[in-house]
C-alpha cells in the first residue's frame, strides 16, 4: 500500500492514503526509501515519525506501508556488534557507504553471509514449545548462543541438522498441532515495542556486584531490579555507567548510548576491547551489544533505541542469562518524546513534555526482572537489569524526568556536583540516595557474607548522618569546640567518606573492589572507631589517635592489589590494635 505526503515538519511526516494501514507500522518514506513509523491515524492521514534527516523531502512523495511493526533481529552475530537506533550495523555501514550513514541506506541487523557452527540439543519426534533450546551456537568465547522455538510456536521436531549455516538457512522443521510446516531458523525476529513473554516474575533476591564499594556496600541494586543515576553535567554519570557495564556480575551488558556526547560512545569503543572480563580474561566486548544514537544522529531514532535495546537484553534474558541494559541517558530520550508530541500538536505537559511520559517511562523500567522463561525447562531463570541515567538541566532533580523516574526505580544514585567539584568519585550523594532493595537481600548477605556485613553497612550510614549533623555544628563554633567522641565521628565519618567510598575508575587497583574486600575494608575501619572509643574512655588523647600510622596506611589501603589484599589487611588490623594501646599508654603518661 502506498501514499503521498502532504506535510513535513522536522522529523514528523503527515501522508494520505493509508486507510489501511495500522499504527505502529514501519514504512518507507520518498525516493530514498527513508525509514519511518506510524504514530497515529486519522482516517487515511498517517503522521509518521522519520528515523532520518529529512531535509529534501517534499509533499507529493510516495510513502509505502511494509505492513509489520519495528522489529529487530535476534539470533547470532548481535555480540561484539555495534547498531545505530534502529538496528542497523554500523561498521557494515562503514564499508559499504563509508564514514558517513546514507540516508535510507537498508541493512540487516544480522549477517547474512556468515556460518555458524549449530549444535542440536533436541532430535526428531521431539515434542516443543515456545522458548525451549533446540541447538546452541558458541557466539564468542564468552557467550554460548541457545537457539530457541519462537515464542509462538509448540508442536513436534520434525527433522533437525547439525552443521554451519547462516542465519537464514533452516536448520529444521517443525509440524504444529495444525499440521502445519514451520522452518526452524538460527534467527527471529521480533517487534521492539512489545515486551517478550515468560512464564513467572520473581522478586529480585541476588545483589548485582558492580564492584563498586558506594553501589554494593551501601545502596546496593538486585539483578533483575531498576536503578537510576540523576546527576547535573561532569558529575561522572558516564564513568560511573561504563564501570556497570564493564565489571557488573553479568552474562551480557547492552550499553545504550541514547542521544549523549559522540566521544563518550567512542572511549567505549576503545576501552571495551582492551579491558579484560574478569570472570575468563577475555576482552569486555565478547559479552556486549553496543547501541549508538548520539547527539549528531537523528532524533526521533533516540525513542527506538532505548526498545531496540531492551529487546535485544529479553532476547538473551530468555536463554536463561543475567542481562544488563545500561541507557545513556533516558533524559535524551524523554527530549526526543518532547520533540515529537509537540510536532504532533498534543496538549504539553509539565516543561512541555507529554503528558504519558511517565507512562513510557514505566513501560520501559517495567521490562526488567527476574523471570522463569518460556519452555518446558522450569529450572531455566534469566534476569533483566535495568540502569538509566538522567541528565536534568542544571542538575535540578525536581524537574519532570527525574521525578517520573524517582517514582518508578528501586535505587536512586544521586550523583552531586559539590563532590564532583571535590575530586570525590563516584561522586554519589550518600544523604540524597536510595536503595529499596535492602531487605530483600539482606538473607543473601547474611547467607554469603555474614550478618555482621549489614551491620555494619547501617553503622556507616549512621555515622555518615551524623557527620552531617555535627558539620552544621563545626561551621558555628568549629572543630576544636567539639567533645572527642564528636571529633572521633568526623575522623571516622573522613576515613568512611575518603578511604572506603572514594574510588578511582581510571586506576587498575582500584577500579574493582569484591565483596570480601570491602567486607574487611569496612570493618577495619569500624573497628579502628570501636577501639578508639575505649582508649578516650581509658584517657587517650584524640590527637594521639588520629596521628598513629595505621590511619596513614588505611588510606593506601585500596591500592593493595586484589590477590594481597587479606594478608595485608591482616597485619594492618594487629598493627591498629598495637598502635591503639601505646596512643592510651601515651595519654597515662601525660596525665
Amino acid at each position: 500500500m502506498s501514499g503521498k505526503v502532504v506535510k513535513v515538519s522536522g522529523p514528523l511526516v503527515v501522508a494520505t492514503g493509508l486507510a489501511e494501514a495500522n499504527m505502529a507500522d514501519v514504512v518507507r518514506v520518498g525516493p530514498q526509501r527513508l525509514i519511518g513509523e506510524i504514530l497515529n491515524m486519522n482516517g487515511d492521514a498517517a503522521s509518521i515519525q522519520v528515523y532520518e534527516e529529512t531535509s529534501g523531502l517534499g509533499p507529493g512523495a510516495d510513502v509505502i506501508t511494509t505492513g509489520a511493526p519495528l522489529s529487530v533481529e535476534l539470533g547470532p552475530g548481535m555480540i561484539e556488534n555495534i547498531y545505530d537506533g534502529i538496528q542497523r550495523p554500523l561498521e557494515e555501514i562503514v564499508k559499504a557507504a563509508g564514514a558517513s550513514i546514507t540516508r535510507g541506506i537498508e541493512l540487516p541487523g544480522l549477517n547474512r553471509e556468515k556460518k555458524w557452527a549449530f549444535t542440536p540439543t533436541v532430535k526428531a519426534g521431539d515434542k516443543v514449545v515456545g522458548g525451549d533450546v533446540i541447538g546452541t551456537v558458541p557466539e564468542t568465547v564468552s557467550v554460548l548462543h541457545k537457539i530457541m522455538v519462537p515464542p509462538r510456536l509448540r508442536g513436534e521436531i520434525l527433522s533437525i541438522q547439525g552443521g554451519e549455516y547462516t542465519v537464514t538457512e533452516p536448520v529444521g522443521i517443525l509440524l504444529d498441532e495444525k499440521g502445519e510446516r514451520h522452518e526452524l531458523k538460527l534467527m527471529q525476529t521480533w517487534p521492539v515495542r512489545v515486551g517478550r513473554p515468560y512464564k513467572h516474575k520473581y522478586p529480585p533476591k541476588t545483589p548485582l556486584l558492580s564492584g563498586q564499594r558506594i553501589v554494593d556496600a551501601l545502596f546496593p541494586v538486585a539483578k533483575g531490579g531498576t536503578a537510576a543515576i540523576p546527576g547535573p553535567f561532569g558529575s561522572g554519570k558516564t564513568v560511573m555507567q561504563h564501570q556497570m557495564a564493564k565489571w557488573s556480575d553479568v552474562d551480557i551488558v547492552i550499553y545504550i548510548g541514547c542521544g549523549e556526547r559522540g566521544n563518550e560512545m567512542t572511549d567505549v569503543l576503545r576501552e571495551f576491547p582492551e579491558l579484560v572480563d574478569p570472570r575468563n580474561g577475555e576482552p569486555l566486548m565478547k559479552r556486549t551489544v553496543l547501541i549508538a544514537n548520539t547527539s549528531d544522529m537523528p532524533v526521533a531514532a533516540r525513542e527506538a533505541s532505548i526498545y531496540t535495546g531492551i529487546t535485544i537484553a529479553e532476547y538473551f534474558r530468555d536463554m536463561g542469562y543475567d542481562v544488563a541494559v545500561i541507557a545513556d541517558s533516558t533524559s535524551r530520550w524523554a527530549e526526543a518524546l518532547r520533540e515529537m508530541s509537540g510536532r504532533l500538536e498534543e496538549m504539553p505537559g509539565e516543561e512541555g513534555y507529554p503528558a504519558y511520559l511517565s507512562s513510557r517511562l514505566s513501560q520501559f523500567y517495567e521490562r526488567s526482572g527476574v523471570v522463569e522463561c518460556l519452555g518446558s525447562d522450569a529450572q531455566r531463570r534469566g534476569s533483566l537489569t535495568a540502569i538509566g541515567a538522567v541528565s536534568p538541566p542544571g542538575g535540578d532533580l525536581s524537574e519532570p524526568v527525574s521525578q517520573a523516574t524517582m517514582r518508578i526505580v528501586k535505587v536512586f544514585w544521586a550523583l552531586d556536583a559539590s563532590l564532583a567539584y571535590r575530586r570525590h568519585f563516584p561522586a554519589i550523594n550518600w544523604l540524597n540516595s536510595h536503595s529499596l532493595y535492602l531487605d530483600s537481600l539482606k538473607p543473601w548477605y547474611d547467607e554469603n557474607l555474614g550478618p555482621q556485613f549489614m551491620v555494619n553497612r547501617d553503622h556507616a550510614m549512621a555515622v555518615l548522618q551524623e557527620e552531617a549533623s555535627l558539620n552544621e555544628i563545626v561551621q558555628l563554633v568549629g572543630k576544636d569546640s567539639l567533645s572527642p567522641a564528636d571529633q572521633l565521628t568526623l575522623e571516622t565519618a573522613k576515613m568512611i567518606r575518603e578511604d572506603f567510598l572514594q574510588q578511582n575508575g581510571f586506576l587498575e587497583v582500584d577500579w574493582y573492589s569484591s565483596y570480601e574486600r570491602q567486607d574487611k575494608m569496612l570493618q577495619m575501619i569500624l573497628d579502628y572507631d570501636k577501639l578508639c572509643r575505649a582508649a578516650i574512655a581509658k584517657g587517650a588523647q584524640v590527637s594521639d589517635l588520629f596521628a598513629i600510622p595505621f590511619r596513614e596506611k588505611m588510606g593506601r589501603a585500596k591500592t593493595v592489589p586484589e590477590g594481597e589484599f587479606p594478608a595485608v589487611y591482616a597485619r594492618m588490623a594487629d598493627e591498629m590494635v598495637r598502635e591503639i594501646d601505646q596512643a592510651v599508654v601515651k595519654g597515662g603518661e601525660d596525665a
